[in-house]
């Protein structure tokens, strides 16, 4: 299943020198500023840190991908009944629901600014590195940073909406930037990618270079962008930088040169959904994806995928299903959503009863649904020994896991380029659908309403679906994810209740963290609703 990992190296970067800033960052050089930075070789180990930085963003605090399925109405908070109660915090957007927790998100915002001060100190050194006759290594290299900072401050701005901005290695105090100013940077950087990186189709790519971006995961991104941004703050083109038309152009040429295709079994793309026939890591649909390892460990090595324990069943194993903390239990109206011979709805799910798996660990539960995420469920072998352990001999379950977190693949593409209005809008809705479906496809019309749908289906519990549904309007996004419903508590039934009044009064937006707003002397200011 898992046979190499590529480019995820030891860090070369490290943090030795406190920064006592407002971002409670730390400075990320061991060597001294002046005499780094000198050699290509140098730049090449400064990029690595900036991998580095986005692999780590996540090893604490609450992982994006989590959080973004629990704000949406794909799951609930779930995880133990004697658990503190963040997660229905996120889940129900109420700060009242659990007081104490000022802080969910705290060392996300400061891994995330860590990553940024290294992809800032790269780039700023890009003129005082001897490239000699390395011009396109250089664009090469500051293509790939600025493509990784775009990526942070995009999750960043996402989330929080209102964030400081630094484009340059700082320490100053600074109040939050306005959005378009935070935009207008993740759109030059992506489009400075998207122009600078080298047309090479994935089957030409290295098998070493997997796992680095590429133009088509510049364009892509910039596409996700722009549908965000414009859709989210009701603007007609990305910050003035990207058009619609130059969002779709970017599309059709990752379709036409970029030499990615759909995987012909959509449950090959996520191993616990095929553990025999699992397409592997950096296939023909993977455009980006953050790599993991096996290695991680207490003592430094934070290389894994810390947060996928917590889709795990609650303390109980299934082969091939791992146990976990129960986190992000699924909404059963996605299990309902899926039309009849939809293969994605069993490859997406893990149905407790339809798959006769015997629980018996519910009085432990809250919210439980009987359903779990299949896509990044841990997993166990025949004997009930987790892979992490199997494979590779780490014994740590929940820092061990290493399943890729795939962040753009071909699929979402092409259903991007539907609905910026391609002229083969109907075919490549078509090629998704058929998918799918297999030999019980039948033809749909790509409006509007059926696009989104497909993307719901598509790409239920990758991340995604809360963002499509916010960049519709606050409104809509409120009126789809709250209800009121039934789950199991401890094994009582007890009312849930999201209300779509905290969503609107939030915005959509997060808890920025009290520790940051209290580092800042006050500069910070919180979010409405929090």
């Amino acid at each position: 299943m898992k046979t190499y990992k590529i480019f995820i190296l030891p860090l070369l970067i490290l943090f030795t020198t406190a920064c006592k800033d407002f971002l409670d960052t730390e400075s990320l050089t061991t060597a001294n500023e002046e005499n780094f930075y000198k050699t290509p070789d140098d730049a090449y180990k400064a990029l690595v840190g900036c991998y580095d930085g986005l692999q780590k963003v996540w090893t604490d605090g609450v992982a994006l991908p989590v959080a973004s399925e629990v704000f949406s109405d794909d799951c609930f908070g779930g995880t133990g009944n004697s658990d503190g109660l963040g997660y229905q915090l996120m889940d129900e957007f109420d700060k009242l629901r659990s007081p104490s927790d000022l802080n969910l998100f705290n060392k996300n915002w400061q891994f995330y600014y860590e990553g940024i001060y290294r992809c800032n100190m790269l780039i700023n050194k890009m003129d005082q590195i001897a490239w000699g006759t390395n011009a396109t290594l250089r664009n090469t290299y500051e293509s790939e940073a600025r493509f990784l900072r775009a990526y942070m401050y995009f999750d960043m701005v996402r989330l929080w909406g209102n964030i400081p901005l630094l484009t340059t290695p700082s320490k100053d105090n600074i109040p939050q930037a306005a959005p378009d100013e935070v935009y207008k940077v993740i759109a030059e950087d992506l489009k400075f990618a998207a122009d600078n990186l080298p047309a090479t189709a994935y089957a030409s790519q290295p098998v070493a270079q997997h796992g680095r971006v590429t133009k088509w995961a510049a364009e892509a991104l910039l596409a996700r962008v722009y549908l965000f941004y414009t859709g989210y703050y009701g603007k007609n083109d990305l910050v003035g930088v990207v058009s619609k038309t130059q969002a779709l152009t970017y599309l059709e040429d990752i379709i036409s040169n970029g030499g990615y295709a759909l995987v012909e079994d959509f449950a090959k793309l996520w191993p616990a959904s095929s553990p025999e026939g699992y397409a592997g890591e950096d296939n023909k649909e993977t455009i980006f994806a953050i790599k993991y390892t096996a290695t991680s460990d207490y003592d430094g090595n934070l290389d894994g995928n810390f947060w996928m324990i917590m889709y795990g069943i609650r303390d109980q194993f299934s082969y091939p299903y791992g146990n976990g903390w129960g986190g992000a239990t699924v909404n059963p109206k996605v299990w309902n959503a899926f039309g009849t011979g939809d293969t994605r709805k069993l490859a997406s799910i893990i149905s407790i009863k339809d798959e006769k798996i015997t629980y018996t660990k519910q009085k432990g539960h809250r919210e439980y649904t009987g359903y779990y995420i299949k896509k990044y469920s841990p997993m166990v072998n025949e004997a009930g020994v987790p892979l992490p352990e199997a494979l590779y001999g780490n014994k740590d379950f929940q820092r061990g896991q290493f399943q890729d977190y795939v962040s753009i693949r071909y699929s979402d593409v092409l259903l991007m380029a539907t609905e910026l209005g391609s002229t083969n809008a109907q075919t490549y809705f078509n090629e998704v659908r058929q998918r799918a479906y297999k030999d019980r496809y039948t033809p749909l019309v790509a409006t509007p309403d059926n696009i989104q749908k497909e993307r719901w289906l598509e790409f239920a519990f990758e991340g995604i679906r809360y963002w499509d549904l916010l960049r519709q309007g606050v409104d809509k996004a409120a009126a789809q994810i709250a209800e009121t419903t039934t789950v199991l508590n401890g094994g009582v039934n007890v009312t849930k209740t999201i209300s779509s009044a905290k969503i609107k009064e939030t915005k959509g937006l997060q808890q920025i963290p009290y520790t940051q707003i209290t580092l800042s002397d006050g500069v910070l200011k919180q979010n409405p609703g929090w």
